[in-house]
């Protein structure tokens, strides 16, 4: 019932006991360059008291330093030197002796204290300020959060002419003077975010019931109206009371619910129903040399890493005001899914010093670190060239190894249950599932041509599902490299969603342009200050039955590869200028273009998904906008049958794009109609309940899939500079088996990205019909407005 959701859901829970035994990887005939895996830790680190020094100093120091951030952003928008500055006032107004502390207050606690010495007083001015000034610093917070709780500002207009209301202009500089003084850290705003708020059941049926008019006939309606009053008036609030003690209780009534059922639960493969993938900057091509453009978005990536655990990289604000949740950055690095028979696990670690990279068939574990410091991009490039350079051939078994997380959840839980539980194949797995993320050193081309879009296409496919076998799909992402130095990644979807990625996508490529850090020969800049920890083999020991699964799994994730039909449409005729000349969203444009396209396409309506985020509030993750509207299927219709007027036609489709623009901003700030509607089914799971509307609800497929890739989530890059630094974006597979995924990025003034995937295997969709069923709307609406 939960897959019908979205398509992309997959996981497992791993029940085999998870401690690293204590046998050491095998040595294995290799080239003079490569070494035991204990020799390379200890030449990172030097002698084993060395190594056992360095990474406990490392660690501990990791830990000061995660506990002074905590402290700075638990006191948000208060800071530290405000309470010393406190302390001091009382006490020198208290021993100054000429102007009394208000109510006595230090006296008071004087009087409680053992004596009437000045180190007794010192003390006691000590409690005091601490005290005034915990009062004062929490009474900011919570008057920041209440000041967040308000959403007037979101639907205010932002049209030419419009005013902003005097409530708005009062909260705007409430907020601005509460936060005015200090830089925030990642997680300074976390403290003050408020809840996602609850809807009452009224109100969501409400919206339920008009989202889905322009979908059903008289009849239909009727009877959907019926089970929807019944519901109201029934079991749901029973239901309703459950969720309400949980948004109490619980930091957001919605994540945790969503993260266990949608996609650690699933049973089904994470490759093409559940991970998505983004591509590189494909307008840019900074070095044809595949080590070199290797190591430096490695070292990119461990960049952000340590923005991350230094809490150093600046959170989201929207219109530079309000935060952005920014839980989900916990996860993006030491993040590895685990299998399980019936739910899957997330295990994140605290850190990691090596990442481990795949190439050819074999796999690598490599250092990152050296005396405490991260390799250099020219460091690192030595060691990826070592790994190229190897003639050795994979172990058996081990070059479709990875089929095994491409594959069905359970099949892969028991495997590694029964074949990874202990000696030198948990030791090697250990190594890929603790890595920091997985790199992939692919043998093909990552190619761009604009007169040639099979090239293109074959890029996507190549980064969303490979050949099956060369992307540990576990992993919370893994890097791509092509041969001629194009680079893309692919992500698991449960501990994130995809905007995180797109932020650490975007700060990857724009250091790529910001610092030039390659030569004219394409090698990376830089003189290694020594010579870089040696990359290790991991070793495997396959037997027969292990051998067997395994290439079950690849046979398998051939079938659902195979099954993939994706189109990358390239749209350049125009962009976000020309959307905002019509002074209309272009998210909401874009959406427009695509119910008419898709009304030719399949001849009728469908429900529509797409994707909102809710990191608004505490842990907020995503909502389901329904672009379909009864606005929207009028102007269509208008277009399709082409009896109205031009002007009436611009009209129908303003008012369509003002009721998707509401329904955007509703979703957002809490107003949704899908995560409410979800969590009540899994109360009435838990209660043993059954609801014929639920079960209906919950079941209806999504044929067509949306998400736009959001851009300009830092500060860091220049887009007028550097314009061409923009990444095409990515995209994900198809939800249902008889309907598209599709998603964009609205690249610039004149450029758009269209993912579009849907199965070979469904007689009702093709994904080059439907990029020329999307090329012919944006030309119609173009012609819409430019035509007389």
């Amino acid at each position: 019932m939960f897959t019908s959701l979205r398509a992309r859901h997959a996981s497992g829970h791993l029940s085999a006991d998870s401690s690293v035994p204590d046998e050491e990887i095998g040595e294995r005939e290799l080239p003079d360059c490569f070494f035991h895996s204990t020799r390379a830790r200890l030449e990172d680190g030097g002698s084993p008291l060395g190594c056992c020094l360095f990474s406990g100093v490392r660690s501990w120091k990791k830990r000061i330093a995660r506990f002074k951030n905590n402290v700075h952003c638990g006191v948000y928008p208060a800071s530290l030197s405000s309470l010393w500055a406190t302390i001091g006032a009382l006490a020198g107004v208290h021993f100054s002796g000429k102007v009394a502390v208000p109510y006595d207050i230090v006296e008071r606690v004087v009087e409680l204290l053992p004596g009437r010495t000045n180190t007794w007083q010192v003390v006691a001015c000590t409690v005091t300020g601490l005290s005034v000034w915990l009062t004062c610093t929490y009474t900011l917070r919570y008057t920041l959060k209440m000041l967040f709780m308000y959403q007037g500002w979101m639907y205010e207009s932002r049209g030419a002419g419009s005013k902003v209301s005097k409530a708005t202009l009062l909260w705007l500089g409430s907020v601005k003077l509460l936060t005015m003084g200090r830089q925030p850290m990642l997680y300074s705003y976390q403290g003050s975010l408020p809840r996602l708020p609850l809807p009452s059941v009224k109100d969501t049926m409400d919206r339920y019931l008009l989202s889905v008019r322009p979908l059903l006939d008289d009849k239909q309606f009727e009877r959907m109206e019926g089970l929807a009053e019944e519901f109201q008036r029934g079991i749901s609030k029973k239901l309703q009371r459950y969720l309400v003690l949980k948004s109490w209780w619980s930091s957001n009534y919605v994540s945790d619910w969503w993260e266990e059922f949608v996609y650690l639960r699933g049973r089904s493969a994470l490759m093409v129903n559940s991970n998505f993938y983004g591509i590189d900057a494909i307008l840019l091509h900074p070095t044809t040399n595949q080590a070199a453009r290797a190591a430096v978005i490695i070292h990119s990536c461990l960049l952000f890493r340590r923005l991350i655990e230094r809490q150093e990289l600046e959170p989201i604000l929207v219109q530079n005001l309000v935060p952005l949740c920014s839980w989900q950055y916990e996860r993006v690095f030491n993040t590895t899914r685990l299998p399980g028979i019936e739910t899957d696990r997330i295990s994140h670690l605290s850190d990691s010093t090596h990442i481990a990279v795949f190439n050819k068939g074999r796999y690598y574990r490599v250092p990152i670190y050296w005396k405490g410091r991260i390799l250099k991009p020219c460091e690192i490039e030595i060691q990826m060239q070592r790994i190229l350079d190897d003639q050795s051939e994979p172990a058996k078994g081990e070059l479709h190894l990875a089929s095994l997380t491409a594959g069905q959840r359970k099949n892969w839980a028991l495997a590694r249950h029964n074949f990874f539980g202990k000696g030198i194949n948990r030791t090697s797995l250990d190594a890929i599932e603790k890595a920091a993320f997985v790199v992939c050193l692919d043998d093909v081309e990552y190619n761009f041509d604009p007169n040639d879009p099979n090239k293109l296409d074959q890029y996507g496919r190549t980064l969303l599902h490979g050949k099956g076998y060369d992307r540990w799909f576990d992993k919370s992402f893994t890097l791509c490299i092509g041969t001629n130095g194009r680079v893309g990644f692919n992500s698991e979807h449960s501990w994130a969603d995809a905007a995180v990625m797109s932020h650490l996508w975007e700060f990857v490529l724009s250091e790529d342009v910001e610092t030039n850090w390659y030569k004219e020969d394409g090698h990376t800049i830089g003189t290694p200050e020594f010579e870089p920890p040696t990359p290790t083999r991991l070793q495997w020991d396959m037997p027969p039955a292990a051998l067997k699964e395994i290439e079950a799994a690849f046979v398998a994730s051939q079938d659902l590869l195979s099954d993939v039909d994706l189109r990358i449409y390239v749209h350049d005729h125009y962009g976000k200028g020309f959307m905002k000349k019509c002074r209309v969203s272009p998210d909401a444009f874009i959406q427009m273009a695509l119910q008419l396209a898709y009304y030719r396409d399949a001849g009728k309506f469908s429900l529509t998904y797409e994707a909102s985020m809710t990191r608004l509030y505490r842990e907020g993750r995503t909502e389901t906008v329904r672009p379909c509207t009864i606005e929207s299927s009028a102007w269509v219709k208008s277009m399709v049958e082409n009896k109205l007027p031009r002007e009436e036609k611009i009209k129908l489709l303003l008012t369509a794009c003002q009721r998707h623009q509401k329904g955007y901003q509703d979703a957002m700030c809490g107003k949704g109609i899908d995560r409410h509607l979800f969590c009540l089914y899994v109360v009435s799971k838990y209660l043993e309940v059954d609801s014929p509307f639920l079960k209906e609800v919950l079941s209806e497929p999504w044929r067509l899939s949306t998400s736009q890739t959001p851009h300009g989530q830092t500060s860091r890059l220049d887009l007028k500079k550097h314009p061409q630094c923009i990444s095409a974006g990515g995209g994900f597979g198809p939800v249902a088996d008889d309907g598209y995924g599709v998603s964009y990025i609205i690249a610039g003034e004149d450029l758009i990205f269209f993912h579009i995937s849907s199965k070979k295997s469904s007689h009702e969709t093709e994904s080059n019909r439907f990029a020329k069923q999307i090329e012919r709307s944006l030309a119609d609406i173009r012609d819409l407005f430019e035509k007389k």
